[in-house]
């Protein structure tokens, strides 16, 4: 594609092989076929920017887009067929979830075909929502990482691996299903993954791959982790813990690393704000 292209694009051949590289293992981990026409279609390009790389500084990506939609009109021709490509800046893809969404994504997941299916999008939900983690937190976790720290209805603990190793206690509401996903499989002298227990072979796009296979629905959000864990850090800042404990459970070293999460708290009144501000006397 890159050679098809040369030398009709003012980029080098490595910046475009850069952001076609990147793009190559999105449309891989959605297991969709390795064809430029299928690669390169917009509606493609525009998904890949705003949900296969959220972890890349805005520039970067607005840097892939361009390359990309020049690289898509130099080689299929043609207009989008959803109009105009979306503005990056509206491009969101860790915005938390709202409560009418979670209560869908919940239905959508209790609703696939297979039990596989079923326990496996209800178990990354409890590990997102429950204990904030991502995706390379959630597919090395292994069943006996989840325990509960003092009997039946006691606290949840899920012991984390490296590299941000630590423990973190599950939000009530998740408990149950967490402990139900991880009860589900366990067994004497074993150590099985707690998501997809019966697929051996762990890698980057283990939880793309798997939610490719999940049957979607018109209506319902995409499940993404990195919105599930902005949701859980959202409901934590809401609930005024303190922030060292939120650093602590996110299993980050500053600050700058949930600063993405401020536009999408809610606002301090005014009075409230120069009552807490003065402080008490």
């Amino acid at each position: 594609m890159v050679r098809l292209a040369d030398p009709l694009l003012p980029y080098q051949a490595r910046e475009l092989l850069s952001a076609l590289a990147q793009l190559a293992l999105f449309c891989n981990g959605e297991g969709l076929p390795g064809k430029a026409e299928v690669w390169l279609a917009r509606e493609v390009i525009e998904r890949f920017i705003a949900v296969g790389c959220p972890t890349v500084k805005e520039t970067t990506r607005g840097n892939y887009r361009s390359r990309l939609l020049r690289l898509s009109e130099v080689v299929l021709g043609g207009e989008c067929r959803t109009g105009k490509p979306a503005k990056l800046s509206a491009s969101i893809p860790n915005s938390p979830y709202g409560r009418s969404e979670i209560a869908d994504l919940w239905g959508w997941a209790s609703g696939q075909p297979t039990e596989e299916l079923r326990w496996g999008c209800k178990t990354l939900m409890a590990l997102g929502l429950g204990v904030g983690l991502d995706s390379p937190e959630a597919i090395p976790l292994r069943v006996h990482d989840v325990r509960r720290t003092s009997g039946t209805g006691g606290p949840v603990v899920v012991a984390t691996r490296r590299p941000r190793k630590r423990e973190i206690l599950c939000r009530r509401p998740w408990e149950g299903v967490l402990t139900s996903a991880a009860d589900r499989l366990e067994a004497p002298g074993t150590a099985r993954y707690l998501f997809r227990p019966n697929c051996h072979s762990r890698g980057t796009n283990t939880v793309t791959n798997f939610l490719a296979r999940a049957q979607p629905s018109p209506d319902v959000p995409r499940l993404v982790m990195g919105r599930l864990r902005s949701t859980w850090l959202v409901e934590l800042f809401e609930e005024r813990l303190p922030i060292t404990v939120i650093v602590a459970a996110a299993g980050v070293d500053t600050l700058h690393g949930l600063s993405r999460i401020l536009p999408f708290l809610t606002p301090v009144p005014a009075e409230e704000a120069a009552r807490l501000l003065r402080g008490s006397g």
